[in-house]
């Protein structure tokens, strides 16, 4: 129809605002003196790899550009990167350096910049009171860090040391009196097969049509594995996507522990599990 836009049109629009929203400079971390502790490490890492997407994405975009102007000639990647634009989806050539995620390329854009903001604070004020597990490439190499610093300071072997989870009562990062000394506090993890009762503190039966709900900010707190005593706790994997595992298995994070009133077999045949992302 008359005065609707291109495809080709549509797709350049597309990649101009995808380039507008990508950072201008590089997040720098650099410790004057001393050394790097194991969050750190983490944070220098993360780094590293948000750097690598979004080189990815301002060169392929440049080029996808410039082969719609005619300048160049026009891939088959460069053909597949601008049809997944067309279509909004996560352009394969991206996916490969992001982390496991199923959202579409509106929303997943989103999360691009929830991360980057993330990484901007914790570089320029130090470890956030609360993280946002979902916004780090490889969220367990935070929790392992988290055992190694508790494990470090208070002079367990690490070996012998693990972690377990509780939930508290607050869904807003801004009630938080302040940071953890051992472990922290997370935020943005979705239930699915259950609900959280608030108020008491434990799993309790799905309502009709809510499929996933939000879950309170959790503490991960790390322990000696011989002192760790959970009664009346069923032990969720915390996966990364709704997809839960990919057939590499590649996908499960790590076991949290949520209390229970009711038998556990209920919440294994409900499958209840935990993710740091949903599908939208």
């Amino acid at each position: 129809g008359g005065g609707g836009v291109s495809k080709e049109e549509y797709i350049f629009n597309t990649a101009q605002e995808i380039m507008k929203k990508l950072p201008e400079e590089e997040i720098r971390f650099v410790k004057e003196a001393g050394i790097y502790t194991p969050t750190e490490v983490v944070l220098l890492q993360e780094l590293e790899r948000f750097v690598v997407l979004t080189t990815k994405m301002e060169e392929s975009l440049a080029e996808l550009k410039r082969a719609l102007k005619g300048e160049i000639g026009m891939s088959a990647a460069l053909e597949d990167l601008g049809n997944a634009m067309f279509n909004g989806k996560l352009p394969g050539q991206w996916a490969k350096a992001a982390p496991q995620n199923l959202k579409p390329l509106g929303t997943w854009m989103e999360h691009y910049t929830s991360r980057f903001e993330q990484y901007v604070a914790w570089a320029g004020n130090g470890d956030p009171v609360v993280f946002w597990l979902s916004g780090l490439h490889v969220p367990e190499s935070l929790l392992s860090a988290l055992v190694q610093a508790a494990a470090r300071r208070k002079g367990w072997p690490l070996d012998k040391s693990t972690l377990y989870t509780e939930c508290t009562k607050w869904t807003d990062p801004a009630e938080v009196p302040g940071k953890l000394l051992d472990g922290t506090y997370v935020r943005g993890l979705w239930l699915e097969g259950a609900r959280w009762d608030l108020e008491r503190g434990c799993l309790a039966r799905q309502r009709p049509k809510e499929l996933v709900m939000e879950m309170p900010l959790v503490t991960i707190i790390p322990v000696e594995a011989n002192r760790l005593k959970l009664r009346d706790s069923f032990e969720t994997p915390v996966y990364v996507t709704q997809s839960r595992r990919n057939a590499m298995g590649v996908g499960l994070v790590f076991p949290a522990n949520l209390h229970t009133e009711e038998h556990l077999s209920i919440w294994t045949l409900q499958g209840v599990a935990l993710f740091l992302n949903t599908d939208s």
